[in-house]
């Protein structure tokens, strides 16, 4: 899987509509995974609520989507992350060392409940990045 960078948009409870509304707008294929489809690892009040979400376009266009996990607050306006994702490790995790440098860790880089290793950090420039680099089959 080639490397790929997209746009990635947090909502406030709506995701699922929002997501929705831009297949409808964009048409394409959506994806969507709530917090309840890992079972026992939802936070309580967030079985239904999205975790991701993956809107793909015959265009090529790929947006992503979630609710604001538990704990995090809502700010519309700066309500999106840049998201770097693919199998390339190495490719990956240079990435991500240079993007967290002189920045803010909020999740370090490491395996996650949905198997892939992922992070999100702020820039030096106030810029939030998600980097998730998906297990080999």
């Amino acid at each position: 899987m080639a490397t790929q960078l997209n746009p990635y948009i947090s909502f406030s409870g709506e995701a699922k509509q929002a997501m929705e509304f831009y297949k409808e707008v964009l048409g394409g294929d959506l994806a969507v995974n709530t917090y309840g489809n890992f079972g026992s690892e939802a936070p309580p009040g967030y079985a239904d609520k999205i975790m991701h979400s993956q809107l793909e376009t015959a265009s090529g266009f790929t947006l992503m989507g979630a609710d604001n996990p538990p704990g995090t607050e809502h700010k519309p306006g700066n309500n999106f992350a840049v998201s770097l994702s693919g199998d390339d490790s190495d490719e990956l995790r240079g990435y991500w060392d240079k993007l967290s440098a002189d920045g803010t860790v909020s999740v370090p880089l490491e395996k996650q409940m949905w198997g892939d290793v992922f992070g999100m950090c702020t820039d030096k420039f106030g810029i939030t990045w998600m980097v998730n680099i998906s297990e080999q089959g």
